[in-house]
């Protein structure tokens, strides 16, 4: 495996080359004895869910390690073992996304069918996800058993998974189908959903990994956590934002947030600012699915300018994300969170 400390494509290579030896230790796990058919199943399996999507959650790992060792050359054992705790993250994200795809009814996902929609798949995929949250104690077990953060790894990781199907939790029973009720909809409500349901695993959990791999004390960084929780957060607000506003040649899908009754940042603020009248209006046409209601909705978040209410929102987190890392006492951490945040901010997708 090639040490990479050079460019981002390189950095992507290398982590694509873990996952194939990660892959391969799996499928040949000792404590289960395979069949020829089981074994090609969990190989189709792990390559349709895992390596899929953007990797941005596995990458930050290492590119976040590399900030904490402050510009050191990274051995190869270091690129490895940065890049297996990336791939852990990527494996969460699969377990959750196989299931969650279930759950809310989807038809596809990353471009292509929702595993569950897959022919002969259905739900097998259940099992799938299960599998592949089990997958992932095996590596931390392969790799990081010697080490001395072996036990606070496996703490975080059952932790995280915790927190993101609590939150998954709150966002399921408050819109559960039959019962359309946007009196539910709130500010507070809202943060809870993407606090526990994304923020943690996203932002939180990649930064924390490389902390606990440079020797460091995550009960010593609770600002650190903090600041990415809310980076977590603002992220998100912007995918609300962006699911309506923003150009879907550019974001890749169409947005559908008004027709699936999602709790989005957008309808929270319309309801925060609507009169009478205009909550009659959004009360009537949120969450259906065809043209007109959308529009209807769509044009109520132009009438209360809701482009300008998020720039003014955006703004005003940028300064108190930045006035908080730059709280931080070690210069390296302020440079893992500003990059984080230079990643992120005025996104158009």
């Amino acid at each position: 495996m090639a040490a990479s400390n050079g460019s981002a494509s390189d950095a992507k290579k290398t982590f694509l080359e873990v996952y194939s030896v990660l892959k391969s230790e799996i499928l040949e796990d000792p404590s289960f004895e395979s069949t020829p058919e089981s074994y090609r199943w969990v190989e189709q399996m792990l390559d349709y869910n895992v390596p899929g999507g953007k990797l941005n959650r596995g990458l930050s790992v290492i590119d976040s390690y590399r900030l904490l060792k402050e510009g050191k050359d990274l051995t190869k054992d270091e690129i490895f073992l940065a890049c297996a705790l990336g791939w852990c993250i990527e494996w969460l994200q699969a377990y959750f996304l196989v299931l969650d795809d279930i759950m809310d009814d989807s038809h596809t996902r990353r471009g292509q069918p929702c595993w569950f929609r897959v022919e002969k798949v259905g739900m097998i995929a259940v099992n799938d996800g299960i599998l592949l949250r089990n997958h992932i104690p095996r590596i931390l077990k392969n790799h990081f058993r010697e080490k001395p953060y072996y036990v606070d790894l496996l703490d975080l990781f059952n932790e995280i998974e915790f927190q993101t199907a609590s939150g998954q939790m709150i966002d399921l029973i408050t819109t559960l189908e039959g019962e359309k009720d946007l009196s539910k909809y709130t500010l507070p409500v809202h943060r809870r959903i993407v606090q526990y349901k994304t923020a943690y695993y996203s932002f939180y959990l990649p930064v924390a990994c490389a902390l606990l791999m440079a020797g460091e004390n995550l009960d010593n960084h609770l600002l650190v956590k903090n600041v990415l929780v809310e980076m977590g957060i603002y992220f998100q607000v912007q995918d609300d934002y962006l699911d309506c506003f923003g150009d879907p040649e550019v974001i890749g899908k169409i947005g559908t947030d008004i027709e699936d009754f999602k709790c989005s940042w957008l309808v929270v603020q319309a309801l925060e600012r609507a009169n009478s009248d205009q909550k009659k209006l959004l009360y009537e046409n949120y969450g259906k699915k065809d043209k007109a209601s959308v529009e209807q909705v769509k044009k109520l978040y132009h009438d209360l300018d809701l482009k300008g209410v998020f720039a003014e929102y955006e703004s005003k987190s940028y300064e108190k994300l930045v006035s908080s890392i730059e709280d931080h006492p070690s210069k390296a951490v302020q440079a893992v969170l500003k990059s984080f945040l230079g990643k992120i901010y005025k996104r158009q997708k």
